[in-house]
């Protein structure tokens, strides 16, 4: 039988916390991976990339993985019952219930994070406690089922260790090598550890209206 794998496909998502561990675990061994939408119709990511689903949330089977994405869009999934409920049931039967980025709150909406340890994009850590997980610092966190991995990037990293803890750590490092998944970024700015103040200066305002967006719509998710 086929490893059940399922994305959540919603507008305005970040199409590379889809597409990165996408790209990975379609390479799993034996895997069938679908692309969940409430219809068939296209979706724009929040970069303005489309995106086509091959299932409905009507015509999904059980899932082996589940998989949300985050992006501009989740405030708005956050209050969509339909989707939420989608999620919640999958995770039911599912495996492995995991997130990449700001998707983590929409596991955290359907009620999955409660006393788990998690990460999510580095400007958003601080309202994990709101949907009842304890944030670690760490690229990819894992505890028990549930795999969290960090801001859009980091969907690399946590398609890598899901398919190692699925497949086995020689596989997914056939599958890194085949991928050539070896980073070597130009710049030492990929955190707020390492990011220059000036860098700092520019993005913090930015997030911190999105972090207020996103702290709204959870407090009328979890009834706050």
């Amino acid at each position: 039988m086929a490893f059940e794998i399922g994305f959540v496909l919603f507008p305005r998502l970040t199409q590379l916390d889809l597409t990165g561990p996408f790209e990975i675990l379609s390479r799993l061994p034996g895997a069938k991976v679908s692309i969940v939408a409430k219809t068939l119709d296209p979706v724009l990511g929040d970069s303005g990339l489309g995106l086509v689903p091959n299932q409905t949330f009507a015509s999904c089977g059980p899932l082996d993985l589940i998989c949300v994405p985050g992006g501009m869009g989740v405030p708005a999934v956050l209050q969509d019952a339909e989707t939420i409920d989608f999620v919640r049931r999958q995770a039911e039967a599912a495996t492995y219930v995991t997130s990449v980025c700001t998707g983590a709150f929409v596991l955290g909406a359907a009620g999955l994070l409660k006393a788990k340890r998690a990460t999510t994009h580095w400007a958003y850590t601080d309202l994990l406690p709101l949907v009842g997980a304890t944030h670690e610092k760490a690229r990819v966190v894992r505890d028990g089922n549930v795999f969290t991995g960090g801001g859009v990037t980091a969907g690399i990293d946590f398609g890598l260790t899901v398919l190692a803890e699925v497949a086995g750590a020689e596989v997914a490092q056939r599958i890194q090598l085949a991928v050539e998944y070896d980073p070597a970024p130009p710049f030492q700015s990929g955190n707020p550890g390492s990011a220059s103040a000036e860098v700092l200066d520019v993005l913090t305002p930015i997030y911190a209206r999105r972090v207020e967006e996103y702290r709204a719509a959870i407090g009328q998710a979890m009834g706050a």
